[in-house]
């Protein structure tokens, strides 16, 4: 059994019409967010092995705010990546570790949680990822496989999912 957490960035900062996507950071909304939710994923309580994230601006933020304790494998390859390149990449990073966490965007992220998902383990979680997987999202599946290289469509149970509106109100959809 492998534990899989994925992470989406905080809320960007689109003020700044100039800079290139790659380079966008985050707004006040998106840091507030950010730390929100590693207050969150610290208490979940899972030791994470290693951390593997793209090296886009809005993770480095919101790594930076929400779990700063923890340093990053940089991997471009997660830059608004594909569900086969995000496989790739846990193929890659997954070594001996159980525990494997990345930090990335959508669409890979929230397409992930459809791929991993078998239809019969579909669970109320599974509904309320599938239907959005906003900015900071947190998911965490158990992946029935005792190798990294074995990740595959199905193999995976959503055991967590929590969105900042559901810490606080205050961050879910603006009008």
């Amino acid at each position: 059994m492998k534990t899989l957490g994925l992470i989406r960035h905080a809320k960007s900062d689109w003020s700044d019409s100039d800079k290139r996507d790659f380079d966008r950071g985050l707004n006040a909304r998106g840091k507030r967010g950010a730390r929100l939710m590693g207050k969150h994923i610290r208490a979940q309580g899972t030791a994470w092995d290693r951390l593997v994230a793209s090296p886009a601006e809005r993770v480095k933020m919101t790594l930076a705010e929400a779990l700063p304790d923890l340093d990053p494998q940089w991997d471009r390859r997660l830059y608004l990546a594909s569900t086969e390149a995000i496989c790739e990449v846990i193929r890659d990073a997954g070594g001996d570790r159980d525990a494997l966490l990345l930090a990335g965007h959508n669409p890979g992220l929230a397409d992930m949680v459809l791929q991993l998902v078998a239809p019969g383990s579909e669970n109320d979680l599974f509904d309320e990822a599938k239907t959005k997987f906003p900015t900071a999202s947190f998911a965490v599946f158990e992946l029935a496989i005792d190798d990294w290289a074995d990740i595959a469509e199905g193999c995976g149970t959503l055991v967590h999912f929590t969105r900042p509106r559901d810490l606080d109100p205050e961050l879910g959809p603006q009008e």
